[in-house]
C-alpha cells in the first residue's frame, strides 16, 4: 500500500509473499548510527526488525503490494531516541491531570492557562503544574506568587511544583492540604509562614523534596480506566519528540506492583508505543531489604521482552544512602553508618543476578558508595557480570570516575543543569558549574554514558532540550555554562541518546542503530538536527515515529497514519485543551517568520484597497510613482 509518492520503489513480490516488508521509508537523509554504514536514504522493516538499509535499489526487493511505503520528502531520519532516566510510568499515571508549563515562554501566558483551566476544573479536583519548567524560561525571569495563583483560581486548589526546590500553593490548596499554623515542619522540609504564623502557600525542600511530593499525593488520583488512557496519551506525547524507548527510574510514590499494573496491561494487549525497561525502588524506609528480598525471589531481570522488561533495582536501594539534588540548598550530609545496610542490599542483588542504578548527585555520596562496592569486589563478589550504573553524578571527581570504570560501572547523565544551572553557579561558582557534570571526562575514560532528562518533575520530557544542552552548554534561560572545549558534537550527543541507552539495558546489539537485524525504531524529524542553527535544536519534533515497524506518531504530511487513541478522559483534562509541551517557533526561523508577516500585511493592504475601491472611496488605478529614481 502506497502512502506517499514512491517513484523509484516498485513492488515486485507476490501479494502473499511472507518476506515482503511491512514498511519501507525512502527518500530520507538517514543517519544510521552504524559506523559501517553511517548514511542511507531508505530502510525496510518486517516483523518489527530492519531487513534492509541503503538506497531504493537495496529496499526495492523487499517491497510487495501490501508494503506500506512512506516518502520522507528529503527529511532527516535518525534512530529512535532512548531516554535513559525518565519517570515514564509515574508520568503516565498522572499526565492528563497536569497542566504542563513545559516550553511556555512567559509567566503571563502560564497564569492565563491556569485561569482558563480553573474555569473547567470540577469541584474537588486540583490544578497541578508538576515540573518541566523553570522561572528562567519565562520572559519575566521569576516564579508566580501564591497571591497570583489565588487571583487566577480563587476556589480551585492549585499546586505548582518548581524543580526539586519548592512548591507554590494558592489559598484553596493550603486548605485542601490541611496546612494550619499548628502543622509542624516535616523532616527536611519547611512550610513557609506569614508574620502571624499561618502557612503562606510556599513549601521548601530543605533539602528533601518529601514535603513537596507528599502534598501532591493528597490530590485526587485517576481511576483505573483513566490511568490507562492517561498513559497511552503520555506515551504518544513522548513519541511526538521521537522517543521510542525509555529506562524508567522508578521513584518515590511508585509502588510495585500496583503502579506498574497499567503498563503491564498495555504491554499484554500490545498497546505500548514506547519500549520500557523498568526498575524497582523500595518505598518504605526500614523495610528496603525485605522488599528487595521478596522481589529477587520472584523476578529476574531480562525475563521480559522487547517492549517491557525489568532492568534491576534502584534508583534508591536504601533511603539512607540517597542524597538530594536541590542546588538551592547546601549539599546534604548523609547519616553516618548507612553503608552496612547498603552493603547488604548490593550483596543480595548481586548474588541473585540483579543489576541496579544508584541515585548520587554529589561526589561525597559516590565515594561512600564506591567504598562499599570495592569491598565486595575485593572479595570477588562484585559486580559478578551484573549491569550497574550511577545516576546524575553532577560533581563526580576524576578519581571517582576512574574507580567507577575499574568496577565496570556506567553513568546516566541528565540535563538538570538546563533547569538548575544558574542556581548551581550561584552557589558553587561559574568555574565549578563549567564542569558539572563532567561528561567529557566520563567519555575519555570509556565509561558507558547515556543521556536522559529525569522528567517529569524536574526537567521537561522533551529530549531535544537535553540535546541542546549537550551541544551548546546553555540553560533554558540561555546562560552559557560550559566553554567550547567541553561541548559535545551533535553526532556524539545523539549517540548518548540512542545507542548508549541500549548499553545500560543490555540491548546494544539490537537497539539504537539502524542496521539489518536491529529493532525497527526510528524517527523522521521536522528539522534537520545536523544542520539547523544550534538555538533551534530544542524546537525539533518528530513528524513520523516508528517503533517495531508500527507508526506510533504522525504529523505534518503524515497526519492520520498513526494508530488511533481513545478520547482524552476526563473531559476537563488540561491536556484536552492545551496539549502537553507548548511548542514555540524556532528562533532561527525568525527571518522567515518576519517575511511571512510582511506578506500577510501586504495582502491585507491590497484587500483593503480593493474594499475601498469597490465602495468608491479610492481610485481603482495604482497610485502614481513620485520617486524620481523609479521614473524611466
Amino acid at each position: 500500500m502506497t502512502m506517499m509518492p514512491v517513484a523509484g520503489v516498485t513492488p515486485v513480490r507476490d501479494q502473499d509473499d511472507p518476506d515482503s516488508a511491512d514498511l519501507v521509508l525512502r527518500n530520507a537523509k538517514i543517519f544510521t548510527g552504524d559506523p559501517g554504514r553511517p548514511a542511507a536514504s531508505a530502510v525496510a522493516l518486517r516483523g518489527g526488525r530492519i531487513v534492509a538499509v541503503g538506497d531504493d535499489r537495496d529496499v526495492a526487493g523487499h517491497a510487495g503490494p501490501r508494503t506500506r511505503v512512506v516518502d520522507a520528502l528529503g527529511r532527516r531520519a535518525v534512530p529512535g531516541l532512548n531516554d535513559s532516566h525518565l519517570h515514564v510510568i509515574r508520568g503516565g499515571l498522572n499526565y492528563v491531570l497536569e497542566l504542563r508549563w513545559d516550553g511556555v515562554p512567559s509567566l503571563r501566558q502560564a497564569l492565563t492557562m491556569l485561569r482558563e483551566q480553573a474555569g473547567r476544573t470540577p469541584k474537588g479536583q486540583w490544578i497541578r503544574v508538576v515540573g518541566g519548567w523553570t522561572a528562567d524560561q519565562f520572559a519575566e525571569r521569576r516564579m508566580p506568587t501564591p497571591a497570583e495563583l489565588t487571583a487566577a483560581a480563587p476556589d480551585t486548589p492549585v499546586f505548582v511544583l518548581h524543580l526539586y526546590q519548592s512548591a507554590i500553593l494558592n489559598r484553596a490548596a493550603v486548605r485542601a492540604a490541611g496546612f494550619t499554623r499548628d502543622t509542624p515542619d516535616p523532616r527536611g522540609g519547611q512550610i513557609v509562614r506569614d508574620r502571624n504564623g499561618e502557612p503562606n502557600g510556599v513549601l521548601l525542600a530543605a533539602p528533601s523534596a518529601l514535603v513537596l511530593y507528599s502534598t501532591l499525593a493528597a490530590a485526587p488520583a485517576l481511576g483505573e480506566a483513566d490511568r490507562r488512557t492517561s498513559t497511552r496519551h503520555f506515551l504518544r506525547e513522548l513519541n511526538r519528540f521521537g522517543l521510542t524507548s525509555a529506562v524508567d527510574a522508578a521513584g518515590g510514590f511508585q509502588n510495585f506492583p500496583d503502579n506498574y499494573a497499567t503498563v503491564i496491561d498495555l504491554a499484554r494487549s500490545g498497546e505500548l508505543s514506547l519500549r520500557i525497561a523498568y526498575h524497582l525502588f523500595p518505598q518504605t524506609a526500614g523495610q528496603e531489604l525485605a522488599d528487595l528480598r521478596r522481589w529477587v525471589e520472584t523476578l529476574r531481570p531480562d525475563d521480559g521482552d522487547e517492549w517491557l522488561r525489568l532492568n534491576g533495582a534502584g534508583e534508591n536501594l536504601t533511603w539512607a544512602a540517597a542524597d538530594f539534588e536541590n542546588f538551592a540548598e547546601p549539599r546534604p550530609e548523609l547519616a553516618a553508618g548507612y553503608e552496612g545496610e547498603f552493603e547488604q542490599a548490593v550483596r543480595l542483588l548481586t548474588e541473585n543476578g540483579w543489576g541496579f542504578r544508584l541515585h548520587a548527585t554529589y561526589d561525597e555520596t559516590i565515594r561512600r558508595d564506591l567504598a562499599v562496592l570495592e569491598k565486595l569486589a575485593a572479595d570477588g563478589l562484585f559486580p559478578a557480570g551484573n549491569r550497574w550504573f550511577f545516576d546524575h553524578a553532577e560533581t563526580a571527581s576524576p578519581d571517582s570516575l576512574e574507580r567507577i570504570a575499574a568496577l565496570g560501572g556506567g553513568i546516566s547523565v541528565q540535563n538538570r543543569m538546563s533547569f538548575q544551572g544558574r542556581v548551581f553557579a550561584e552557589r558553587y561558582g561559574a568555574e565549578a558549574a563549567a564542569r558539572t557534570p563532567p561528561v567529557k571526562e566520563m567519555l575519555a575514560l570509556g565509561l558507558p554514558v547515556a543521556a536522559g532528562t529525569d522528567a517529569t518533575r524536574v526537567s521537561s520530557y522533551n529530549p531535544w532540550v537535553a540535546l541542546h544542552w549537550l551541544v551548546t552548554g546553555r540553560t533554558v534561560g540561555d546562560l552559557a555554562l560550559y566553554p567550547p572545549d567541553r561541548l559535545l558534537t551533535r553526532e556524539k550527543a545523539l549517540a548518548l541518546y540512542t545507542h548508549a541507552g541500549a548499553r545500560l539495558t543490555g540491548e546494544e546489539d539490537v537497539k539504537g542503530v539502524l542496521k539489518e537485524g536491529c529493532l525497527g525504531d526510528l524517527t523522521v524529524l521536522s528539522h534537520d538536527y545536523f544542520s539547523v542553527p544550534a538555538r533551534d535544536i530544542p524546537h525539533i519534533e518528530s513528524v513520523l515515529t516508528v517503533v517495531g515497524g508500527r507508526i506510533v506518531y504522525a504529523a505534518a504530511e503524515y497526519e492520520g497514519m498513526d494508530e488511533a487513541l481513545p478520547p482524552l478522559s476526563p473531559s476537563w483534562s488540561p491536556v484536552a485543551h492545551f496539549g502537553g509541551y507548548q511548542a514555540t517557533p524556532p528562533p532561527g526561523s525568525s527571518g522567515a517568520r518576519q517575511a511571512d508577516l510582511l506578506a500577510e500585511a501586504v495582502a491585507a493592504s491590497e484587500q483593503h484597497l480593493r474594499w475601498r475601491t469597490a465602495r468608491g472611496l479610492a481610485p481603482g488605478t495604482p497610485p502614481a510613482v513620485f520617486d524620481p529614481c523609479f521614473v524611466l
